[in-house]
């Protein structure tokens, strides 16, 4: 009797074009990510937490004190902040992206994907796209929450959906450095503080929480150009959330936010996807 693998082997090799193989191994490995992110529900209900926390804390701690367009108002300031906090809680997957990898490296699993017939970039972009969705989810929580504390939309649902489409695809382009990070180091705990230790000045030294402006003009410069900042700005505008008495810093990431956030993401995609699919290989090897 013939039986289904003698039939498998007998028949003629199937030729698959390589870009379709890539695709469909890359959403194998972010199907099985996600499903363990399921089994684990602490990771992700502790990625919540998190950002919740930062955005009670700015808002009713410090957001009396805080100048935004020459205005003390609490209202005010908790709407110009919103923008900041979803890009710094897209930007902090980053730590988890990299912890993962690093996890399933000191566990031997990238070996035994390794020895699987599958597209080698798959492992890396599978893993980045399930850290995407699970980022998604986040930002759909924390929405909910800032809507709690008094935040709003004032341009519009197509504006807004635009908005969060810039922050999902920042937090794309960061998975890539955590990617990066995560196969460059021996522990997944040297995976979260290297995943960290550079996020908080990218972070604080931008538009986020205060108005750039403000700050000394070295620091404003850094500011400026940071790729964080472009994003925050252009939700700000998409959003409706830049105060009246706000002014926009002269120089080009700060005048065309949106484009500036784009290609910063698109630029960071394709350095970062390129040095970590290169370290994967060499890692592996």
């Amino acid at each position: 009797m013939t039986t289904v693998t003698d039939a498998v082997s007998t028949s003629a090799p199937r030729t698959t074009n390589p870009l379709v193989q890539s695709v469909r191994d890359s959403l194998v490995v972010a199907r099985r990510n996600l499903i363990r992110m399921l089994r684990i529900p602490e990771v992700v209900i502790f990625g919540l937490v998190q950002p919740i926390m930062f955005v009670v804390l700015f808002s009713y701690v410090f957001g009396g004190s805080m100048n935004v367009g020459g205005s003390t108002d609490p209202g005010l300031y908790r709407e110009f902040l919103m923008a900041g906090i979803f890009a710094q809680t897209v930007t902090f997957a980053t730590a988890g992206a990299g912890a993962g990898i690093a996890d399933d490296m000191h566990k031997g699993l990238i070996d035994r994907f390794r020895s699987l017939p599958m597209a080698r970039g798959a492992v890396l972009t599978g893993r980045t796209l399930a850290d995407l969705v699970q980022t998604a989810l986040t930002v759909v929580v924390l929405a909910i929450v800032a809507v709690l504390v008094g935040w709003r939309v004032h341009e519009g649902l197509p504006k807004a959906l635009a908005a969060f489409a810039l922050l999902l695809l920042l937090g794309y382009a960061f998975s890539w450095i955590g990617a990066l990070i995560g196969l460059s180091v021996r522990t997944p705990e040297a995976a979260t503080s290297g995943g960290l230790i550079w996020l908080f000045p990218l972070t604080f030294i931008s538009n986020a929480f205060v108005d750039s402006n403000l700050m000394t003009p070295w620091l404003r410069h850094i500011a400026e150009w940071n790729p964080f900042s472009a994003t925050v700005l252009a939700c700000r505008e998409l959003f409706g959330n830049l105060p009246a008495g706000y002014q926009t810093p002269d120089v080009w990431p700060m005048q065309h936010p949106v484009l500036a956030s784009v290609l910063w993401s698109i630029v960071i995609i394709l350095v970062f996807r390129t040095l970590a699919v290169r370290k994967y290989r060499s890692a592996t090897a």
